[in-house]
């Protein structure tokens, strides 16, 4: 689906709540606030130092960053409207740039070429709206959250 492309109905809407709801979890919570806070590797050896797997960091990690993949998939499939998507979180955005300064090693280390592809689709589109949206957002937003 194009940016734009469509009005957002009121299943959006729906799944759009129901994705609010779930964040709002005690444990998704807890790796929310976890990964805003701690969560900055440039590299996938920052990440694994920082989550090494098994440790309860490495699932806070997991449940995050497979959560907004999840999510970006609705709208890179056309399920969600982007727009309204956009325009009721960054969180997503926020989880994208994050991931984005090592997923391509990632990807070459788990030999998955698609490895959060929806997360890097999304999180690109959203650039974009917020580039067209209010320019200097999203560099304003991108120096908050490095």
């Amino acid at each position: 689906m194009a940016q734009g492309s469509s009005q957002a109905t009121y299943d959006d809407a729906n799944l759009l709540l129901k994705l609010y709801e779930l964040r709002r979890e005690d444990k998704m919570r807890e790796a929310r606030a976890w990964f805003v806070s701690n969560f900055k590797p440039k590299s996938v050896d920052e990440m694994l130092q920082l989550c090494p797997p098994g440790s309860a960091e490495n699932a806070k990690m997991r449940q995050v960053i497979t959560y907004w993949d999840m999510a970006a998939s609705f709208v890179a499939s056309g399920v969600l409207n982007p727009e309204l998507f956009f325009s009721n979180n960054r969180e997503c955005l926020l989880v994208w740039l994050r991931v984005r300064p090592y997923l391509a090693a990632l990807r070459e280390k788990y030999a998955d070429p698609n490895y959060f592809e929806h997360l890097e689709t999304v999180g690109n589109m959203n650039l974009d709206y917020l580039n067209r949206k209010s320019p200097g957002a999203a560099e304003a937003f991108l120096k908050r959250v490095s």
